[in-house]
């Protein structure tokens, strides 16, 4: 089959590789690249299935500029809720592509782990069951995938765990220990599932590999960059200095702002979420930590 990566940062230059197995994988990015089957955006848009990582708080302006909707089978593999609008991925694809043609990917997922083709296993999840298993026919033999229909289920697993594995990051950054850090991660997943259930979310999503199995990996790994990000904040950094040391999109940052608004919105109790944006603008880690245990 002829694929095409858009974004030939880590992820998307992963996926290229691991789609390579069995397919004809072709990649393009903003600013060319010395990779072999660098073509142009225009040539992309010619193959028949397409995978997107272009980052959530970039995907509107992306679409809005350059993308061309020709039939294309699409599967969205990034993660996170626009910071501006307080829209899901799914919201902010459907005014350019029909729900029919179009897929989402969770689950645990490190670009440098799938470089080296260790195994793990994924979802894609469609709304078009035909779509789903169409893509999951692609993926490589390291990789086992699973397919549902919880669109909105796997955008809120997705983005929420990245605003938990900042959390995750403060609580190590502060070293108060394994049982806090369990604690933690546990209730993340609490917290998270009472969102998506919100939304319409299914609740086995959240105990599966686009949630409890997403979010154990980023909240638990100094690989994942919005744990990075934790323990920037636990060293007092600013969100400038952090980016700067990581030299990479976290998209943790902007969900947290994201789920800052839509708690305001829909009087929703998010007090992790909360905490972290807090600390993302300014308070010290050290009383969020004293407010969570308190309230």
């Amino acid at each position: 089959m002829s694929i095409g990566i858009i974004g030939a940062g880590k992820w998307g230059s992963a996926l290229a590789f691991a789609f390579s197995e069995k397919n004809n994988v072709f990649i393009t990015s903003r600013t060319p690249r010395n990779l072999d089957n660098f073509v142009t955006l225009d040539e992309i848009f010619e193959c028949e299935y397409l995978i997107i990582t272009v980052p959530a708080q970039q995907v509107s302006m992306w679409l809005k500029e350059n993308f061309v909707f020709n039939g294309q089978k699409i599967l969205v593999a990034a993660k996170g809720i626009e910071a501006t609008s307080g829209k899901f991925l799914n919201e902010i694809y459907e005014k350019y592509v029909p729900n029919e043609n179009i897929a989402f990917l969770s689950g645990p997922s490190f670009a440098a782990e799938v470089m080296n083709s260790l195994p793990t296993a994924l979802v894609v999840n469609s709304l078009n069951e035909k779509l789903a298993e169409e893509f999951s026919a692609l993926f490589p033999s390291f990789i086992k995938t699973y397919t549902s229909d919880d669109v909105i289920g796997a955008e809120i697993c997705g983005a929420y765990k990245n605003v938990i594995a900042i959390a995750a990051g403060i609580c190590n950054g502060l070293q108060l220990g394994n049982n806090a850090a369990a604690a933690l991660i546990s209730r993340g997943l609490v917290e998270m599932q009472r969102f998506g259930l919100f939304f319409g979310a299914k609740e086995e999503s959240f105990v599966g590999l686009s949630g409890a199995g997403d979010l154990f990996l980023t909240a638990s790994s100094t690989m994942s960059r919005n744990f990075r990000v934790g323990l920037g904040l636990a060293k007092n950094q600013t969100q400038e200095e952090i980016l700067q040391a990581l030299g990479e999109v976290a998209e943790g940052i902007g969900t947290a702002y994201a789920l800052h608004e839509i708690a305001l919105k829909h009087d929703l109790y998010l007090p992790i979420a909360r905490e972290v944006y807090l600390t993302l603008e300014g308070k010290d880690p050290k009383e969020s930590l004293k407010d969570l245990l308190r309230n």
